[in-house]
C-alpha cells in the first residue's frame, strides 16, 4: 500500500514538473518572439492577453489614427474645460492606439531595482545587467527617488518635454510652457537669456556624461539632475559626482564631459531604463541586436523622455521637436546660429522612424506638439 502511495505521489511529482517545464519553455519563446521579430509579427496581443488583429500594424499601433477622441473618452472627458488637468487622458489614449501599453513603470530606479525583471537580463541602455554594484552605490548616497513631494501630491499631473530645436525660437512659448506641472529639458539646452521662448522652470534635466552642461553657472538653480544610462561608463561617472570624485578622461566617454555638478546628491536620479528598451523596440521598432547597442537602434533623448512622460504624466506636450529637412538654412537648435544642413546622418539613431513614431501620438491626440515641428 506504501508502494502505491510513493508511485501515485512520484506520478503526481513528474507531471507538475513537466507543466511547469512547459509553462516556461512558452513564455521564453513568446519572450524571444516579442524581442527578436518584433518587425514581422502580424499578430500580438494587447495587455489584457486579447490578439489584436489586421487593423494594427507590426509594431501594435493602430493603423487608422483618428484625431477624434472615442465615443467613451469623449463622454468621460468631455466637461473638462480648456487648461484643466484631464486624469490619465495620456495613457487612456495610448492604449486605444498601441493596445499593448500598460501604464505602470516607475520614473526612476529606486532601492528595489534588482527585482525589475523587465530591464534586469539587458545590459545599458536597455537594462542594468553588470551595474548593481554601482547604483547601489549611487541609491545608498542619493536616497530619493521620486519626484518632488508636491509634485507627488498632485491628483493630476500635466508634463512637458521641451526640445532643442531651431522650431522654438521666436515663438514666445515662454508662459506657457512654464504652466505645466512638469518641465523636463534635455543636456545641455540653455534656459538664460531665452526665457521668454522656452521658459524658465525646469523640472528635470535628463542627460548623460557627454551632453551634460560643463559650466557650473549655466545650472538652473532648482531641478532634479537625471542621469539616462547608454553605457556602463555612464554609471561609473555618475557615482564620480554624487561622492564628488575626481572624473577620469580616458573612462571611455567620445567627448569631454563635465567633472562636476551643482547638486547634492537627494537631487540626483537615475532614469528607469526601461523606457529606452520600451521605446527602442516597442514604440519605434529599431533592430533588437540581440538587445546590445548597435547601429541604428538607441533612440533620442526626446523620445525616451516622452516615452517615461506617458507612463507618469496625464497629460503630455512637446516643444521644439522636429527637423525640417527641407529647409536647410532654418536653425538647428534654438541656442546657436548652426544650420540645418549641418545635420549628418546618425550611427546610433534612426531618425525617420522616430519621427513615425512622434507622428502617431501628435495624430491620435496623445501628446500635444506646441511648436507643430513633428
Amino acid at each position: 500500500m506504501g508502494l502505491l502511495v510513493f508511485m501515485r505521489n512520484l506520478l503526481l511529482a513528474l507531471c507538475l514538473f513537466l507543466v511547469l517545464g512547459f509553462l516556461y519553455y512558452s513564455a521564453w519563446k513568446l519572450h524571444l518572439l516579442k524581442w527578436e521579430d518584433s518587425n514581422s509579427v502580424v499578430l500580438s496581443f494587447d495587455s489584457v492577453g486579447h490578439t489584436i488583429g489586421s487593423e494594427y500594424d507590426k509594431l501594435g499601433f493602430l493603423l487608422n489614427l483618428d484625431s477624434k477622441l472615442p465615443p467613451e473618452l469623449a463622454s468621460k472627458y468631455a466637461n473638462f474645460s480648456e487648461g484643466v488637468c484631464k486624469p490619465g487622458y495620456a495613457s487612456a489614449l495610448m492604449t486605444v492606439i498601441f493596445p499593448k501599453f500598460s501604464k505602470p513603470a516607475p520614473m526612476f530606479l529606486d532601492d528595489s531595482f534588482r527585482k525589475w525583471a523587465r530591464i534586469r537580463d539587458f545590459v545599458p541602455p536597455f537594462g542594468i545587467k553588470g551595474q548593481d554594484n554601482l547604483i547601489k552605490a549611487i541609491l545608498s548616497a542619493t536616497k530619493d527617488y521620486r519626484l518632488t513631494p508636491a509634485l507627488d501630491s498632485l491628483s493630476c499631473r500635466r508634463c512637458i518635454i521641451v526640445g532643442n530645436g531651431g522650431v522654438l525660437a521666436n515663438k514666445s512659448l515662454g508662459l506657457k510652457i512654464d504652466d505645466y506641472d512638469v518641465v523636463v529639458r534635455l543636456n545641455s539646452a540653455p534656459v538664460k537669456g531665452f526665457e521668454k521662448d522656452v521658459g524658465g522652470k525646469t523640472t528635470l534635466r535628463i542627460t548623460y556624461p557627454e551632453g551634460a552642461i560643463q559650466k557650473m553657472e549655466q545650472y538652473e538653480k532648482d531641478s532634479l539632475f537625471v542621469l539616462a544610462g547608454f553605457k556602463w561608463q555612464d554609471f561609473k561617472w555618475l557615482k564620480y559626482i554624487v561622492y564628488k570624485e575626481k572624473v577620469s578622461a580616458s573612462d571611455g566617454f567620445w567627448k569631454s564631459v563635465a567633472t562636476r555638478v551643482p547638486r547634492e546628491p537627494h537631487e540626483i536620479r537615475i532614469l528607469n531604463p526601461y523606457f529606452i528598451q520600451e521605446a527602442a523596440f516597442s514604440f519605434i521598432g529599431l533592430p533588437f541586436n540581440n538587445g546590445l547597442m548597435g547601429r541604428g537602434n538607441i533612440p533620442t533623448l526626446g523620445s525616451v523622455a516622452i516615452t517615461m512622460a506617458l507612463h507618469n504624466c496625464d497629460e503630455v506636450a512637446v516643444a521644439g521637436f522636429g527637423y525640417d529637412m527641407s529647409s536647410p538654412n532654418a536653425p538647428l537648435h534654438y541656442y546657436e546660429n548652426i544650420k540645418m544642413s549641418a545635420i549628418k546622418e546618425s550611427w546610433t539613431h534612426n531618425i525617420q522612424r522616430e519621427k513615425e513614431f512622434l507622428r502617431k501620438l501628435v495624430k491620435a491626440r496623445v501628446i500635444t506638439d506646441l511648436t507643430s515641428g513633428i
